[in-house]
Parts: structure tokens; sequence; C-alpha cells
């Protein structure tokens, strides 16, 4: 198997698709969209988009915003680090690092026929990783246990390799066929570490309604940095459009994440996606999902409500209610059967911690309802 190329801007295209770039004049970094901001792309519902997302890690004023010489530390030849990144880091784009939250984020798209009440559906067919690398950070104010960690006065950057499944075939526990984060705990020690790799967008979402750029860290009604790891290929989240033509963006990519994400980022790295955007009618979406509050993710196996909030366990409450709101509407089920459902079968799940509002997800088995009809 030969190694998986470099997907440098513009470069590895497939024919007959849109295609839209991470340019300077095609991102927000560290603010995401409002109705005020222009698009950068206009396409039809149901249309599909080739893009490309950057990590905010390498570009960072405490990495010495210089991806070529930050990653020159960890090993990296030159024509592995990303032009688009290198171009991000040099521009004089208008974020400020005191207030302003570090995800790239490229967009916003507008869909046309796409209005408040409606929701956006956006389906990630294929998901392609653009270099073999990552970082995992822990950074000082942040992270599930902020005061402990770091340790010492500088913030911690951890840098992790792809292991392609070749190389995997002479790990002690292999995954065959499988790609694989690796970790060398100790400098110059021949054990590591290794785990397996689950690219997804931590931050997808929709344009708020209003003038006022919203930070991009919390998540919210509009999704933004939701950061649920199930959101791989083939997978679709539906969230509720604030403005007209919904104004979608992308970004905030990962090569891997643990349910929680505890020390702040995961294994964060840039992405190529190919997304399809469609409008779900408000009436449909009703009789689909009932009236959710935020963002409802689908798989093959599980509808995903969710549930947000500072507070962890009113987080959980909202993604219950939610999930109720979904059962009622999609099967018929009364509140109190559908409160004893999820109860008994039903997973909640952390999505992160360490994004100031955190996030729940539940994982409703679709097959649970097959006599449903």
């Amino acid at each position: 198997m030969s190694p998986q190329p470099i997907l440098q801007p513009g470069e590895h295209l497939p024919e007959g698709v849109r295609y839209l770039p991470a340019s300077p004049e095609n991102i927000f970094w560290g603010r995401l969209p409002c109705a005020a901001d222009e698009p950068v792309l206009h396409i039809e519902s149901g249309e599909q988009v080739l893009i490309d997302t950057l990590s905010h890690e390498g570009i960072l004023e405490d990495q010495g915003r210089d991806p070529l010489a930050y990653f020159a530390g960890h090993g990296v030849p030159e024509d592995q680090v990303l032009t688009d990144a290198i171009a991000l880091a040099a521009s004089d784009h208008p974020r400020d690092p005191a207030v302003d939250g570090p995800h790239v984020n490229t967009g916003p798209i507008h869909v046309q026929g796409a209005m408040p009440g409606d929701l956006l559906k956006i389906t990630i067919e294929q998901v392609q990783r653009r270099v073999p690398y990552g970082i995992i950070s822990n950074r000082h104010g942040k992270g599930a246990l902020n005061g402990e960690y770091p340790r010492g006065e500088r913030n911690v950057s951890i840098f992790a390799a792809v292991e392609e499944p070749e190389e995997a075939e002479h790990a002690e526990q292999p995954a065959p066929g499988v790609a694989r984060g690796r970790m060398a705990p100790r400098a110059g020690a021949e054990k590591r570490l290794s785990f397996e790799l689950e690219p997804f967008f931590g931050t997808i979402g929709v344009a708020v309604a209003g003038e006022t750029r919203p930070h991009s860290v919390p998540p919210g009604t509009h999704g933004g940095n939701i950061d649920i790891k199930m959101l791989t290929e083939r997978t679709s989240l539906y969230l509720p459009v604030q403005v007209p033509g919904a104004l979608a963006f992308v970004g905030d990519p990962h090569f891997a994440q643990g349910d929680g994400e505890v020390a702040l980022t995961a294994m964060e790295a840039s992405l190529r996606g190919l997304l399809r955007f469609e409008v779900i009618p408000r009436e449909q979406a009703l009789a689909a999902f009932g009236e959710q509050i935020g963002p409802l993710a689908e798989t093959a196996e599980f509808l995903i409500p969710t549930g947000m909030d500072e507070d962890l366990d009113i987080a959980v409450q909202n993604c219950v209610r939610n999930a109720i709101v979904l059962l009622q509407a999609r099967w018929g089920l009364d509140a109190e059967h559908a409160y004893a459902y999820l109860s008994a079968a039903t997973d909640f799940n952390i999505s992160q911690v360490v994004d100031l509002v955190k996030g729940v997800h539940a994982r409703v088995a679709v097959r649970d309802f097959a006599g449903f009809g």
C-alpha cells in the first residue's frame, strides 16, 4: 500500500465536484458566522462540496505561529506542512488571541431555499486525512483538570504520528487495515502507545441571527464546536436554520477523540471532506424529529439527540428532553414509555467537557423500533 498523499490546496481533486479551499478569504478563525456575513459559496439543496479544513494546532501564538518551524521541530519534512496553514499563520487575519477562540472554520456556504424553521442536513460523505500527523494539547485554564494540568508553567502540546496499516502489523496488538495514532510517552524508548483513528469534524454549524459573530469555543443551537466523535463518514447532522441560506461552515478537524475530550483537545489535524447539504422543510422536520432544541445527528444505527449547558447535569436533562420529543414524533410513543425506554436501552454519552458549554449526546438504536413499521 502506498502512503496517503499530502493533500495540499487544489491537489488530488476528483473531477466534477465543487471545491472550497481553506484560503484566508474562505475561513473564520476564532469566531463563527452571523447573518451579516457574506457567503463564500452558493449551492443548491442536495449539492456536494469538497471542503478543505485546517487544524489550529501548529499555527497558534503559543506554538510560534509558524507551522514550518513548529512541525520541523517534530521531524516533519517541509513538503508535509500544508501551504494553506502557512499562508493563514502569515496573514493579517483579524483574530485577537486574547478574546477569540482558536478554531479555524471554512465557509460560510449559502444553501438555496434554507429558511429559519427548516433543518439543514449535512451529510459527511467522505473524509480524508490531509497530513500524517496531529497534535494533542493541554493549555492553562482549560481541560477537565484545570488547575492541576499542565503541571508546569508552559502549555503542553504532544505530537502524534499516523501509523498506516502495514506498520501496524508489526505492533504488539495490530489492527489490520485500520490507521492508528502513535505517541511515544518516553523519549528514546522503544515502547509506544497507539489508538484507532476515526476522523471527524469537531465543528459543524450554521450562522446565528443578528450581527454579532459567536465565539468559536462554546457550542449551541447553531451547532458549532459540538465535538461529537460519532460524526464520521456516512453520518449526518441536522441543524436548525437561523438565517436565510443557513450559511453553513465546517472545521476543527480531528483524527481521533475520546468522549469527553478531557485534556482540552484531542488528536487535532487537518482534513478534507466531501459534504452534502440538504434543506429539510419545517413540516417534514417536525414529523421526523419533533421540535428539537439544537443539533441532532444520525448514523445507520442510531439517532443522536443532543443536550448542552454550562452545567453538565442540565446538559443531560436537555438531552433527555430532546430524546423524548424525538421518540414521540418519530414513533408515537407517549412520554412515559419514551422515558422508560431511554432508561432501559439508551446510552447517554458526554460529548465534551472542555468547551465552556458542555455537551451530551444520546444513542437511540433504530433497530429497537423495527416493529413500528
